[in-house]
C-alpha cells in the first residue's frame, strides 16, 4: 500500500495515535478506515516441538526485555547474567534510542552460548527479504528459543533519520518466514492501537500466517487484556509488564505510541518513598493479576531504562522474575 511509510500489506502497525494517525508522517493511517487484509501466503507448516511452548504447558513463563549498552559486547553478558536463573528467556529486542544493534543472530549466539535462552527480535525496517532469511537461518543454528516479528519503526522516528527504511516485508510476512524455518514464532498486537476493534481479528490472520505466541503490548491492565484474549485467536498470549523505577524511566515509557498504563500506575511509583521499591512491587502485582487472566501463558519484563540505567533495571527484573518463579529453563 503505497500511502504507508512502511508499505505494509497487511497493516495497519502498533505505530498508529490515538487520533488515528501515522507515527511516521503527518497524514492519517491509510489502514485504520480499511478492512483487514486476509492472509494470503502459504498455509503455515504443522507445528514442531519447542520447550519454551512445553513450558507454557506447565507453569507461565517469564520472559524480560534485555536492559544493556547497545554495541557493547561485556555490557550485554553482564546484564544476561544478571538475569540468569530469574526468567526463562531475554528479549533480545529493537531499540528506540540505539538503532544501530550488533546483528540479532550475533546476540542469539553470545548469549545462548553463555547459558541464557533468547527471544530473538527481528525487524524489517533494516534488511530486505534475502538479509532476513539469512537472519532467520542463523538464528535457528545459533538456537535462539524462539523469534519475535515485527514491523519496526521507521527510521525517521529514532536517532538514525539519515538512514534509508527498507520494509520489504511486514511482521506478518516475516511470521510466515520463521514458521517456515522451524523456529516458534511470536508476534505482538497493540489492543489499543486504532482500530482497536479489529485489532484481534488482525492477530488471527498473523496466526493463519505462522505465528504462535502473541505479545499483548501494554493496554492499561488485566481488564482490558483479557478482553483482547477473548476476541483473538486460540494461542499462548504473553503480556506486557511496565517496569518503572524512577521519573526518567516514567517519561520514556509515556512517550511510546499505542502504550496505555492503568490510572495512577505511575502516580504511585514516583509518589512512593523509595519508587525503585514501589516500582519493583508494582510490576509483581500486576504480572500477578495478568497471569490470573485465562490464556495468558507468560508475562514480558518491559522497561526502558535511562543512560546509565541498565544494571540496576536488570537487577530490578531478576527481583521481579524471581518472585514470579521465572527462570526454569536453559537454552538448548
Amino acid at each position: 500500500m503505497t500511502a504507508c511509510p512502511k508499505n505494509m500489506t497487511y497493516g495497519p502497525c502498533g505505530g498508529v495515535d490515538a487520533g488515528g494517525g501515522c507515527e511516521v508522517a503527518p497524514l492519517p493511517c491509510p489502514w485504520v478506515a480499511r478492512p483487514i487484509a486476509a492472509w494470503a501466503g502459504p498455509e503455515a507448516p504443522a507445528p514442531g516441538r519447542h520447550r519454551m511452548l512445553d513450558l507454557m504447558d506447565v507453569r507461565p513463563v517469564v520472559v524480560a526485555d534485555l536492559p544493556t549498552r547497545p554495541l557493547d559486547r561485556a555490557a550485554l553478558l553482564h546484564s544476561a547474567d544478571l538475569l540468569a536463573g530469574s526468567v526463562d528467556a531475554v528479549l533480545t529486542g529493537d531499540n528506540g534510542g540505539a538503532r544501530v544493534q550488533y546483528p540479532p543472530s550475533y546476540r542469539a549466539a553470545l548469549l545462548t552460548g553463555a547459558g541464557v535462552a533468547v527471544w530473538a527480535g527481528l525487524n524489517c525496517r533494516d534488511r530486505n527479504r534475502v538479509a532476513l532469511e539469512g537472519e532467520l537461518a542463523a538464528l535457528a543454528d545459533a538456537g535462539a528459543a524462539a523469534v519475535h516479528c515485527v514491523t519496526g519503526d521507521h527510521t525517521a522516528v529514532g536517532h538514525r533519520p539519515d538512514a534509508a527504511p527498507v520494509f520489504d516485508l511486514d511482521s506478518t510476512q516475516l511470521a510466515a518466514l520463521a514458521r517456515a524455518a522451524g523456529l516458534l514464532t511470536s508476534v505482538g498486537e497493540a489492543p489499543c492501537g486504532p482500530p482497536a476493534g479489529v485489532r484481534p481479528a488482525r492477530l488471527a490472520e498473523k496466526v493463519r500466517a505462522g505465528a504462535q505466541v502473541c505479545f499483548v503490548n501494554h493496554a492499561g491492565g488485566a481488564g482490558p487484556v483479557a478482553e483482547f484474549v477473548a476476541a483473538g485467536p486460540d494461542v499462548p498470549y504473553i503480556a506486557c509488564v511496565p517496569v518503572v523505577l524512577d521519573s526518567v524511566q516514567a517519561e520514556l515509557i509515556s512517550g511510546f505510541t499505542g502504550f496505555v498504563l492503568p490510572d495512577g500506575f505511575l502516580e504511585r511509583i514516583l509518589d512512593a518513598p523509595d519508587p525503585e521499591v514501589a516500582g519493583i512491587d508494582a510490576a509483581v502485582t500486576m504480572a500477578q493479576d495478568l497471569l490470573g487472566v485465562a490464556g495468558v501463558r507468560g508475562v514480558d519484563l518491559s522497561a526502558v531504562p535511562g543512560p546509565g540505567g541498565a544494571e540496576r533495571t536488570a537487577r530490578a527484573m531478576a527481583t521481579i522474575g524471581r518472585a514470579l518463579g521465572g527462570g526454569g529453563i536453559r537454552p538448548g
